[in-house]
């Protein structure tokens, strides 16, 4: 009797950590579908978009959040603000706070609000066959993340050239990407890669570079509070990252 009770504990342990390894697993392979991407179809390296179709399912498919789900979620987001004002020794029922946690749950559903937005609603008629291939560079567009380590604001530049191959994008769409991927809890490094790899998907060019200039709140406001502090990363994808006479000219042209 005591053999068959322990025989059914173990396999009950086995299964919860089978059960638990799958559940990370898949969160992570879901989030990380446009962050670890290494196969990658670039134009020029011989490889065909049938090859991955997975990869252009992580631009078109990845929406987490609808309009409908704000409202929803919208009096438990301002229900949790009111507990922190309490947490924080404040009285969420004195004048100036009344309506505090309303606008503060308002306001984190419009910082958040790139979970709500598809990348193919904004490149699906933006994208046009041209026969041009030289390098088109839109660099200082203003970005605006939030820090998922602290909930507090990363503001910054952001800098893209591509090297088309036959395919070319509306210039303000790529704007647009930027202000998908930035408006999410973030870290610079993967929002730097989000940002490449979306381009890379959606136009297959013959190379992508992806540069980001930016200041985090939670190292000037808190911690080490650096004032002048700015943290830049870089993705290079396709010529950018094997040719350095390309990553070169990309360089020098974002520099002035």
């Amino acid at each position: 009797m005591e053999r068959s009770k322990q025989k059914q504990l173990n396999q009950s342990e086995k299964q919860a950590t089978s059960a638990d390894d799958s559940s990370v697993n898949g969160h992570f392979d879901e989030k990380m579908k446009i962050t670890n991407r290494t196969d990658l179809p670039l134009a020029g390296s011989g490889e065909s978009s049938a090859q991955s179709p997975h990869a252009i399912e992580s631009w078109r498919e990845e929406r987490t959040r609808s309009l409908e789900d704000n409202q929803m979620s919208l009096p438990s987001i301002a229900a949790a603000y009111t507990t922190i004002l309490r947490g924080l020794g404040e009285d969420p029922q004195r004048q100036g706070l009344l309506k505090t946690p309303w606008r503060a749950a308002t306001a984190m559903q419009f910082f958040t609000k790139g979970y709500q937005e598809k990348i193919i609603d904004v490149l699906n008629d933006a994208i046009f066959d041209e026969d041009h291939d030289e390098m088109v560079i839109v660099k200082d567009i203003d970005m605006f993340s939030m820090c998922e380590h602290h909930l507090v604001p990363i503001f910054g530049r952001v800098h893209i050239g591509y090297l088309p191959n036959k395919r070319v994008v509306g210039i303000s769409k790529l704007a647009r990407i930027v202000e998908i991927y930035s408006r999410r809890l973030q870290v610079q490094e993967r929002l730097t890669k989000q940002i490449a790899v979306a381009i890379t998907e959606a136009l297959q060019p013959a190379g992508v570079g992806v540069v980001i200039e930016a200041t985090h709140m939670c190292m000037v406001m808190r911690g080490v509070q650096k004032m002048n502090s700015k943290t830049v990363t870089s993705t290079m994808l396709g010529v950018f990252r094997e040719d350095p006479k390309s990553r070169d000219e990309f360089l020098t042209l974002i520099r002035h």
